[in-house]
């Protein structure tokens, strides 16, 4: 019963008042409502310390003056008999029934007339006794209104779940802060300390309970010793107050609430499924956690109960449904894992599974798949990182991590992880692994990420050093990729002539081997570039459209945009602007569709060039300062290459001119603070609306333009 400060009798109920505030949780205390008043029964679902009770028992006291017969609380965390279960009920209802009468007959008759909210906590291991007692009480009292809360549904008609997430950063660092203000009277976060406090946060999961743990120990420990002390979290985040419930007093006991919870081979897959850092698919679960005492074709199952428990969570991506673990709970799994003395094998499984995963991907990389592909990868970069590390980690093993460095060339330069491909390559190539085939692999993939980051220096020493052996050890493959990629190097330093006929002795040593891929096509568009750039407009047009048409019969994108650039610079020049933008588009919508920072940013400057023309310069001068904002991402703007620069200082001259240089560099200024998605749209969108130019003389401005390009692409007339 509930009485107000002078004693009155108020709202019956058995709800306890808050001790601290309530802190975030906005959105899901709407939608608990919300769903409360779609069904008469929700339960609130979630992993350990995850703030399930605190929410129900949080929005309950909200709603109590809509129930006459009050809010009231049932707590049966403590049971583990299933026949107690009506008489915990009876007992959080302050029932007293002297009669013979079974508790749930007592149960339905008090409730029956009633109108009234029950929270149900801690049912987890009375699952089935709970939601048969619920399911018969709600049939029979129309009142009744339930929220319960636990680490899985009770799966009874009716019934609506709230799966309830960690807390986003906002909310943590509030919470954090509202309880560490708490526990050292004082605690104020200094205009340094916000960006430490939000990892911690973050490397806690926003796990309420964890930031609350945390958050106590504020009064021994600065932010700073915390992030330093979580990588043994479950020691440091003990404690909690003396009316903190017993499973919630540490994060280990929390967690191990749920490991109680689970069936034998449910801990076991638990245990296993710790070995994926980041998301997994079922089929990499089946394959790498089967064995016989944990088959395969039973791992489903296994796997959805995990789910119902909250140990997992789904998440419907790009790439597919995919499933997680928490950090915490993956530790706590991995913890596990070491005392089974299985982490090694289990280790091995998982890298030779994603070593199997990027083959398939290079692969299929040339084909209508390439998106799909793209998207897999961005989902399995942990894993892929985590085979890397472990490959790297065993000397034995390290031409496994020079040979997934290689093979994932197409993710490094195709979708925009230039910086990340060059690190694990360096790393790779640091020790010798014995195995010629992948060392060479390796290496040419280095001198192409390095050239296109302008690092010349690097490119050579890498292409030179794989060509060498490749002819040594009758490499075929490797020597014309080497080859190609010195080409490739020639042509951003601006030395045509020789990259003109290197990318021709490579593109016909393809031929030879019988090469054809998306690498080959590339080849071919930096030879056509090469000719363009020696003034062959037409030539160049003629070689990216063979590469188009190939590209088509394949389903390939990444290389058809690069072609598609060829053919938007050649419209351009021919005076056919609307063309050329329509050419323009299409390579700029695949590249920022793929991350490719490098096509994306190469269009972006055509666009500034073609949108100054089309007599936009505030605009083009904008895209310009959107483009070199990019260039820092990808390595040494334009590659340093007067050609390349070309355009850039035409549109950058001519916008300079009609605004004049106080507002070009105000627009500048400007499009530097756009992010890459705002950039794309503004120069997808078009030129605003106006009336069309009169058409040029005959051999007016077209011819014009045509001799201006060639003088401009050929700026030290070598070719």
């Amino acid at each position: 019963m509930r009485h107000d400060s002078t004693g009155h009798r108020t709202v019956p109920g058995s709800l306890p008042a808050e001790l601290n505030r309530f802190v975030g949780r906005k959105a899901e205390r709407a939608e608990l409502e919300r769903l409360l008043g779609s069904s008469r029964l929700v339960t609130v679902v979630g992993p350990g310390g995850v703030g399930k009770t605190r929410l129900a028992t949080h929005v309950a006291g909200t709603l109590q003056e809509r129930f006459c017969g009050g809010v009231w609380l049932a707590d049966l965390s403590a049971l583990r008999d299933p026949e107690l279960v009506e008489h915990a009920l009876v007992e959080s209802l302050g029932l007293t029934d002297h009669t013979s009468r079974p508790p749930r007959e007592a149960l339905t008759r008090h409730l029956a007339e009633r109108e009234l909210l029950l929270v149900v906590d801690g049912f987890e291991f009375l699952v089935d006794a709970c939601a048969g007692l619920l399911l018969a009480l709600l049939r029979g009292a129309p009142g009744l209104r339930v929220i319960a809360a636990g680490r899985r549904p009770l799966e009874i008609e009716g019934e609506l779940t709230l799966a309830l997430a960690p807390m986003r950063d906002r909310d943590a660092v509030r919470l954090f802060t509202d309880r560490a203000s708490a526990a050292r009277p004082g605690f104020r976060l200094a205009p340094g300390d916000e960006a430490q406090v939000t990892e911690l946060c973050r490397r806690l999961d926003g796990i309420p309970l964890a930031l609350e743990l945390a958050a106590g120990r504020t009064r021994a420990l600065s932010v700073e010793q915390l992030l330093a002390r979580l990588d043994d979290r479950f020691r440091l985040l003990a404690g909690g107050g003396r009316g903190t419930p017993p499973r919630h007093r540490t994060l280990r006991t929390a967690i191990g609430w749920s490991h109680e919870l689970c069936a034998p081979e449910q801990r076991l897959l638990w245990a296993r499924l710790s070995v994926f850092p980041g998301q997994f698919d079922l089929e990499a679960a089946e394959y790498i956690c089967g064995s016989p005492d944990l088959p395969s074709d039973g791992i489903l199952e296994v796997l959805d109960e995990l789910l119902a428990q909250s140990v997992l969570v789904r998440e419907d991506t790009p790439a597919g449904v995919r499933f997680r673990m928490l950090d915490t709970i993956r530790e706590y799994g991995a913890q596990w894992l070491d005392a089974t003395g299985d982490s090694e094998r289990l280790g091995r499984r998982h890298r030779d599974w994603y070593l199997g995963l990027a083959t398939w991907c290079e692969l299929d990389w040339f084909s209508p798949r390439q998106a799909g592909i793209a998207a897999r990868v961005d989902s399995e970069l942990p894993n892929l990182r985590g085979a890397l590390e472990f490959s790297m980690a065993h000397p034995e093993d390290v031409h496994l991590a020079q040979y997934l460095a290689g093979t994932l060339w197409f993710y490094w330069a195709g979708c925009g992880r230039l910086a990340e491909g060059r690190h694990w390559l360096d790393h790779a190539l640091e020790a010798e692994s014995g195995h010629d085939s992948a060392r060479l692999k390796a290496l040419w993939v280095l001198g192409y990420v390095a050239v296109l980051q302008g690092d010349a220096v690097a490119a050579v020493a890498a292409l030179q050093e794989c060509h060498e052996a490749a002819q040594h050890t009758g490499d075929t493959v490797a020597a014309a990729y080497a080859l190609h990629r010195t080409g490739c190097l020639a042509l951003v330093t601006d030395d045509m002539p020789r990259a003109e006929e290197l990318l021709r002795e490579a593109i016909g040593q393809y031929r030879e081997i019988g090469e054809l891929n998306s690498n080959v096509l590339m080849g071919q568009v930096e030879l056509a570039m090469a000719v363009c750039f020696r003034g062959r407009l037409a030539e160049a047009a003629a070689i990216c459209q063979d590469v188009v048409a190939v590209c088509e019969d394949h389903g390939e994108r990444w290389a058809r945009a690069y072609a598609l650039y060829v053919l938007a610079f050649e419209a351009w020049s021919d005076g056919r602007t609307p063309r050329a933008r329509e050419l323009l588009a299409e390579c700029l919508t695949t590249s920022h569709g793929f991350h490719d920072q490098l096509g994306t940013v190469l269009a972006l400057e055509m666009m500034a060039l073609l949108t100054l023309e089309e007599g936009e310069a505030g605009e083009a001068a904008l895209l310009q300062g959107a483009a070199g904002r990019l260039w820092t991402s990808v390595g040494l703007p334009l590659f340093g290459s007067a050609y390349y620069n070309a355009p850039h200082l035409r549109c950058a001259e001519g916008a300079r001119e009609k605004l004049g240089a106080e507002a070009y560099e105000g627009c500048l200024a400007r499009g530097s603070r756009l992010d890459r998605d705002a950039a794309v749209a503004r120069a997808l969108r078009g030129p605003a609306a106006r009336e069309d130019p009169p058409p040029p003389a005959p051999g007016g401005a077209r011819g014009r333009r045509a001799e201006a390009v060639k003088r401009e692409v050929r700026p030290d007339q070598r070719a």
